[in-house]
């Protein structure tokens, strides 16, 4: 199973990548996760929002298969504890898809994203700044592997 972590944003900060790559590095190529990035719609001053969202959710549906299991991230989603997650994992990793995780803009997923998401997940009822959630999602991924492969990182 390939997880891609399809998420709006360009450029991040080196800690950023480092913090990504630390936890993508470690999961095995059966289960790997691969980030994919959008670049931000224009937001500048007069910009047109709802444009800058509408580019951004066609690119990231461009990045989406058509047999691919779709986990939006949203801050209404459903909450996962991470036995959730290893056991969402779990049921991705038996129906034999790939997975691809949505992360939007500053404004959220467009609504045809939202509309394609087989599943929505919330990291927290916090607003997270978009590169943290990059960091939180592939330790989250590599800790629910852990978890199902029984390895003491999880403990």
């Amino acid at each position: 199973m390939k997880i891609k972590l399809i998420a709006v944003g360009t450029k991040m900060p080196s800690w950023v990548e480092q913090g990504y790559q630390e936890y993508a590095k470690r999961l095995p190529r059966e289960f790997s996760l691969e980030l994919v990035e959008i670049p931000p719609g224009n937001r500048g001053k007069n910009a047109d929002i709802e444009r800058a969202i509408r580019k951004e959710g066609d690119l990231m549906m461009a990045k989406i298969h058509p047999s691919d299991h779709v986990v939006a991230l949203e801050v209404l989603g459903k909450p996962w504890s991470t036995e959730n997650l290893a056991d969402e994992a779990e049921r991705w990793k038996m129906s034999g898809q790939d997975v691809a995780l949505l992360v939007g803009g500053p404004e959220g997923l467009a609504p045809e994203c939202k509309q394609r998401a087989n599943q929505q997940w919330s990291l927290s009822p916090l607003t997270l700044p978009h590169p943290m959630v990059r960091i939180i999602l592939s330790e989250q991924i590599y800790r629910a592997w852990s978890l199902l492969q029984g390895h003491p990182y999880h403990r």
